[in-house]
């Protein structure tokens, strides 16, 4: 699997997860999937965030995939 992949998966489950985030305020829960997999193991979970941020990142100022 190349960088360009990676990174798109990397944005499309931060995208996803921020989406579930807002839906889960609205319904009065917690559907922050990232956390519930990952929750357990902060530095884990702050990692992804972090990956999810350079991907988007990557994506706003790299070439084109």
């Amino acid at each position: 699997m190349n960088l360009c992949k990676v990174t798109k998966y990397l944005v499309l489950i931060g995208a996803l997860n921020w989406g579930l985030i807002g839906i889960g305020d609205f319904m009065g829960t917690n559907l922050n999937v990232v956390n519930m997999l990952v929750g357990s193991f902060p530095m884990v979970e702050s990692i992804v965030y972090v990956l999810v941020g350079l991907s988007a990142v990557k994506m706003l100022v790299g070439k084109k995939c």
